[in-house]
C-alpha cells in the first residue's frame, strides 16, 4: 500500500475524510470551520470522486440553520449527508439535530470547536459550543491532533452508517483545524471496503419516494411518545462497541492506536488526568517529562464522548490510579460541575473503584495550557489538602479558584531535538 504524505492543517484532513463519504453537503460560512466546506467545495468542482465514484454535490443555504435542515431533508431522501460549522452556528442547528438523531439518521457535523459568544464574544478554541449539543442524541467522537481530524474523521462516518445514529465529530478550532501537520491520508479504496454495505442499503430503502409513499414526523402524546422514546436505546447501546471496532480497523490500516479512550503513561501510575482534544499532546510530553523522575503518572484521552461507556474508561484505567483529574474546556455556570467531569465521577461513583475525582477548568478562549500547569495538577492529587473545582492558567482574582503553578519548563519531543541537532 502506498502511503500518501501531506502537509495539511485538521480542516483540510477532515475535509480529506468526509469527502470519501458524503454524497450532498449543506454548509454556511463560520469561522474556524469554513475551510473544511470550502475544501469539499474545491475538489467537487475539480472533478474529485467519493468512494461511491461521484462528485459531493454542495449546497450552501442563508444560514447554519438552513444548512441543517438541508442536511436533514438529503438524508431523508436516502443521501448520506455531512455539515461543517463551530460555535453559534452549531447553535443555530440544535433543533434539526434533535429530529436528526431522533430519525437515526447517519449524518455528520464535523466541529472545529469554538467559545459559543457569552459576556463577550471569542473565535477562539473551547468546547462549550459541543457540550451545549450533549442531549441531542449525536454521538460526539473527539479528535486530538491533525492525524486524528483525518483517521477519526472516517471513523465518525463509517460507524454513522454502520450504528444508524448521526455523528457530531470535533476538534478545536484554531489550535487543532488550523494547525499544520504532515498528515499520512487514508487510501479511499481502503475506506470503501469498511462500509456497512447491508447498513447501507437499509438507509437508502428507506428513503423517501412518491412511488412507495410513507408518513413522518407524527403527533404523538402521553399514550406513545414516551415507549417510543426509549425504542432507540438499543442502538446507543450497540454504537461503543461499533465505534471501538471501526477504530480497530482504522489501527490495522494506519498502525496508530485508537480506541475510544486512549490510556497514556505509567501501567502503575498513582494519579491521572482526564480530558480531551488539542491539550492532549502537552499532557502526553509532560507525563513523559514527569516518569523520567520517577513519577507514577498517567493521561486517558477521551474520543468517544458519547455515548460515554463505563465499560471501555474503566478498562483503561490502571488499577494503581487513587486520583483522577478531569479536564474541560469549558464552564457551565451553577453546575456542580462541567460536562465531562460530572461523567467521569459518574462512572467512577456506580464502579467498585475507591478514587477521588477533581474538576479542573482551563484553555478557555484558547487560554494557553502548559507543562507547567499539567505538573501542578499532578501535584494538587498528591497534596494534603488538594484543591477541588480549580481553574488553571489565569489569575482569578474575584473568587479565588485558581491552581498556582510554577516556572514554565520547555519539553522537546526526541524527534524535534534530533531535528534541531541535525542528526
Amino acid at each position: 500500500m502506498t502511503i500518501l504524505k501531506k502537509a495539511m492543517d485538521g480542516n483540510e484532513a477532515a475535509a480529506y475524510a468526509s469527502y470519501a463519504f458524503t454524497e450532498v453537503a449543506a454548509i454556511y460560512p463560520i469561522t474556524p470551520s469554513s475551510p473544511m466546506a470550502e475544501a469539499v467545495d474545491k475538489w467537487a468542482a475539480n472533478g474529485k470522486k467519493n468512494i461511491f465514484g461521484h462528485e459531493v454535490k454542495l449546497v450552501e443555504m442563508q444560514s447554519e440553520c438552513g444548512a441543517v435542515s438541508a442536511m436533514h431533508g438529503a438524508l431523508d431522501a436516502g443521501c448520506l449527508a455531512t455539515s461543517y460549522t463551530a460555535s453559534q452556528g452549531l447553535m443555530l442547528m440544535i433543533p434539526t439535530m434533535f429530529r436528526i438523531a431522533g430519525q437515526l439518521k447517519p449524518g455528520v457535523i464535523h466541529v472545529a470547536s469554538r467559545n459559543v459568544a457569552t459576556h463577550a464574544i471569542s473565535i477562539s478554541a473551547e468546547q462549550s459550543d459541543v457540550m451545549a449539543c450533549r442531549q441531542t442524541g449525536f454521538a460526539l467522537l473527539a479528535s486530538s491532533s491533525v492525524q486524528q481530524a483525518m483517521d477519526l474523521g472516517a471513523v465518525a462516518h463509517l460507524s454513522a452508517i454502520k450504528g444508524h445514529v448521526p455523528f457530531l465529530h470535533f476538534f478545536d478550532g484554531f489550535r487543532t483545524s488550523h494547525e499544520i501537520q504532515n498528515v499520512e491520508c487514508l487510501d479511499y479504496a481502503d475506506l470503501a471496503k469498511l462500509v456497512d454495505k447491508k447498513a447501507l442499503e437499509e438507509f437508502k430503502a428507506n428513503a423517501l419516494n412518491p412511488e412507495h409513499p410513507v408518513l413522518r414526523t407524527t403527533g404523538q402524546y402521553s399514550d406513545t411518545y414516551f415507549q417510543s422514546r426509549e425504542a432507540c436505546n438499543p442502538y446507543y447501546d450497540k454504537l461503543v462497541d461499533v465505534v471501538a471496532d471501526y477504530m480497530k480497523k482504522i489501527s490495522e490500516i494506519t498502525g496508530r492506536d485508537y480506541k475510544p479512550f486512549n490510556y497514556y503513561g505509567a501501567p502503575d501510575a498513582k494519579y491521572v488526568i482526564v480530558t480531551m482534544g488539542s491539550a492532549a499532546g502537552c499532557v502526553q510530553e509532560t507525563v513523559d517529562y514527569l516518569r523520567k523522575q520517577g513519577a507514577k503518572v498517567g493521561f486517558i484521552e477521551v474520543h468517544l464522548y458519547r455515548p460515554f461507556s463505563a465499560q471501555y474508561f474503566l478498562s483503561q484505567l490502571p488499577a494503581t490510579v487513587e486520583a483522577i483529574t478531569v479536564g474541560d474546556r469549558t464552564k457551565e455556570p451553577g453546575a456542580v460541575g462541567e460536562p465531562l467531569y460530572e461523567d467521569v465521577s459518574s462512572v467512577v461513583l456506580e464502579s467498585d473503584r475507591k478514587l477521588k475525582v477533581f474538576a479542573c477548568r482551563y484553555g478557555l478562549a484558547s487560554k494557553d495550557f502548559t507543562p507547567a500547569q499539567v505538573i501542578a495538577m499532578y501535584k494538587n492529587m498528591e497534596a494534603k489538602e488538594p484543591k477541588n473545582h480549580y481553574t488553571i492558567g489565569i489569575n482569578d482574582d474575584v473568587t479565588h479558584l485558581s491552581l498556582p503553578y510554577g516556572k514554565e519548563i520547555t519539553l522537546f519531543r526526541k524527534e524535534l531535538l534530533a531535528a534541531s541537532s541535525g542528526d
